[in-house]
C-alpha cells in the first residue's frame, strides 16, 4: 500500500506545531517537580499566558512583549502558587487547582470585557519562518523546518533544560532539594529559594507555552483553549521520567495523538467524534498506568519544607 506523503506530511506538521505549548511548559515544570514542588497550576497559568498574549498583542502590534507578557503572567500566578504552597505549606494539589479555577474564572470574565462576547480577534502572531535549505527537503523539510519561532525554541530548549539540570551547581542543588531537603539545608543550599525559582520558572515557561498556543497557527483567544493540555504535560513529567529530553519527546507524542484526532474526525469513522477527541487523553491515562510503576519520582515531590531558619 503506497504511503500517502501528503497525510504524512500535514499530520507531522500539525504534531510538531501542537507538541510546542505542551513542550515549552514542560520544561519549567521539570524544574518545579525536581526541586519537589507539584504544579498542577500549570494548566491555568497556561490559560493566562495565552489570554495575555493575544490581548497584548493585539493593544502593542508586538510579538515579543506579548510573549513577555505572557511569561510575567505566569510568574505572577507562579509567585502565588510558591507562596502559598512552600511558605504556607499548603497542599500543593490544592493549590494548583485554585489557581486552575481562578484563571480560568478571570480570563473569561476579562476576555468578554474587553473583545465582547463573541468578539474573536485575530492578532500579530508568531512569525512563520522556513529554514533555508532544510526546508526544502521533500516530506521532512515542511514537517521539521516550516514553522513558526517558538517551534524552534522548543527544538532547543530542551537540551538547554538537560545541561543546566544534570550539568551545573544549579541543576545539582534543583534536584538535591527535590530529593533530600534536609541534606541539602545542612549543605548550605536555600530550599526555599531554589523551590521558589524554580516554580517561577515553571510559571515563565508555562506563560511561554499558553502564548505558543495562542499566537500560534490561531492567533487569537477563545474561552478555556488549554483545554485541559496542562494536565497532559504533567502526564508527559511521568511518562518522561522528569528528564527534559525525555518529556519533550513524550510531548511529541501526545502531541501527534492530537493531531491525529484532528485528522481522523475527517475519515468518517461511524463513531461520535467525541470519542475521537478524547484519544490524547486516553493516551495520557494509558502511558501513566504502563509507566507510573516504572519510573521513580523525586523522593520529595508534594512534601513541603521548613527549615529550622525559617
Amino acid at each position: 500500500m503506497p504511503i500517502d506523503t501528503a497525510f504524512v506530511t500535514d499530520w507531522g506538521t500539525a504534531s510538531i506545531r501542537l507538541a510546542t505549548p505542551l513542550a515549552l511548559t514542560a520544561m519549567g515544570g521539570v524544574y518545579s517537580e525536581r526541586s519537589g514542588v507539584f504544579n498542577i497550576g500549570m494548566e491555568g497559568m497556561m490559560l493566562s499566558g495565552a489570554f495575555v498574549a493575544i490581548t497584548t498583542s493585539y493593544f502593542t502590534g508586538s510579538v515579543v512583549a506579548a510573549a513577555l507578557a505572557a511569561m510575567a503572567a505566569g510568574t505572577l500566578l507562579s509567585l502565588v502558587h510558591a507562596y502559598l504552597a512552600i511558605s504556607r505549606l499548603a497542599n500543593q494539589i490544592i493549590v494548583g487547582a485554585a489557581i486552575n479555577l481562578l484563571a480560568l474564572g478571570l480570563t473569561n470574565f476579562l476576555y468578554r470585557a474587553i473583545f465582547g462576547a463573541t468578539g474573536r480577534e485575530r492578532v500579530a502572531g508568531f512569525p512563520q519562518v522556513k529554514l533555508p535549505v532544510l526546508g526544502d527537503i521533500p516530506v521532512i523539510g515542511p514537517i521539521l523546518f516550516d514553522h513558526s519561532i517558538a517551534v524552534y525554541i522548543a527544538y532547543i530548549l530542551p537540551f538547554v533544560a538537560w545541561y543546566v539540570l544534570f550539568r551545573t551547581t544549579w541543576g545539582l542543588n534543583v534536584r538535591a532539594v527535590g530529593e533530600y531537603p534536609q541534606a541539602a539545608d545542612a549543605a548550605g543550599v536555600s530550599v526555599k529559594r531554589v523551590r521558589y525559582l524554580s516554580v517561577m520558572l515553571s510559571g515563565a515557561m508555562a506563560g511561554l507555552g499558553g502564548a505558543a498556543l495562542s499566537l500560534g497557527a490561531v492567533r487569537y483567544f477563545t474561552q478555556g483553549m488549554t483545554a485541559g493540555r496542562g494536565f497532559i504535560v504533567l502526564g508527559a513529567l511521568v511518562f518522561g521520567k522528569w528528564n527534559p529530553i525525555l518529556v519533550a519527546l513524550a510531548c511529541l507524542f501526545f502531541g501527534a495523538a492530537d493531531a491525529l484526532q484532528l485528522r481522523a474526525q475527517t475519515f468518517g469513522f461511524a463513531i461520535p467524534h467525541q470519542f475521537l477527541v478524547m484519544l490524547p487523553y486516553l493516551l495520557t491515562i494509558a502511558a501513566l498506568v504502563g509507566f507510573v510503576g516504572r519510573t521513580v519520582a523525586p523522593q520529595s515531590l508534594g512534601v513541603p519544607y521548613k527549615s529550622e531558619a525559617d
